[in-house]
């Protein structure tokens, strides 16, 4: 059976299961919220190491203003509220993304990445404000400045997730087939895996069914 340390998942479909049931995208993504924190307990109990969550990415920008008002008041209120709770179950928080924020939202995200630095049990890696183009082309900046031989090793030394793993798993919910500027330096050999279903209304069945299937894949790599 295949080994699982790292799983990614694009969140996608709460401003639609919000209109649907709620007649509010905001109710969306509050319901979201609580499908992350069932997804957190079973990557634990699986033992999976690292957890990266699509949370909002470089394009969102382009919502509406309220709503992207309240998904960071959804995301602060959770943070001054969980994190001690986060910190309680060993859970590391690591912020992936570029921090333009506000000051104080900055500083709590500093702060919170500070407060669980040492935890070991499970790492989750936030995509906050993230954009993979960005951050490879960032990444390219970085080695030219520093005039040394492009290999793949020494790239990824440069991206936003260095000394992590690349996803063994990618999960996107909301029945929409596409990457979506995610990761796309690191999703090279991940398995992918499309759910029908809105982000709210998936399971920790859900989850546990599509871990089962990736563990009985036959992962070539290139190989026969």
């Amino acid at each position: 059976m295949n080994p699982l340390r790292h799983v990614a998942i694009i969140m996608d479909g709460n401003g639609r299961w919000g209109l649907k049931f709620k007649n509010s995208r905001n109710a969306g993504h509050k319901a979201g919220l609580k499908t992350v924190e069932k997804i957190i307990k079973v990557s634990i109990k699986k033992k999976i190491r690292f957890l990266t969550l699509y949370a909002f990415s470089t394009e969102n920008w382009k919502r509406p203003k309220k709503e992207i008002k309240y998904l960071f008041n959804l995301l602060e209120n959770f943070l001054l509220n969980r994190l001690e709770d986060l910190n309680k179950q060993d859970i590391k928080l690591k912020i992936i993304g570029k921090k333009n924020f506000s000051k104080k939202f900055n500083k709590l995200l500093n702060f919170s990445e500070r407060k669980t630095s040492n935890n070991t049990t499970l790492q989750i890696n936030l995509a906050l404000n993230y954009g993979s183009k960005f951050e490879l082309i960032n990444a390219f900046k970085q080695i030219s400045k520093k005039k040394i031989v492009v290999n793949e090793k020494n790239f990824s030394e440069f991206l936003q997730t260095r000394n992590i793993p690349d996803p063994d798993l990618l999960i996107r919910t909301g029945n929409t087939n596409r990457l979506s500027n995610f990761l796309l330096w690191q999703l090279a050999y991940s398995e992918i895996f499309f759910e029908k279903k809105l982000w709210p209304s998936f399971t920790e069945r859900d989850y546990n069914k599509i871990i089962e299937k990736y563990k009985k894949i036959k992962r070539n790599f290139g190989k026969i």
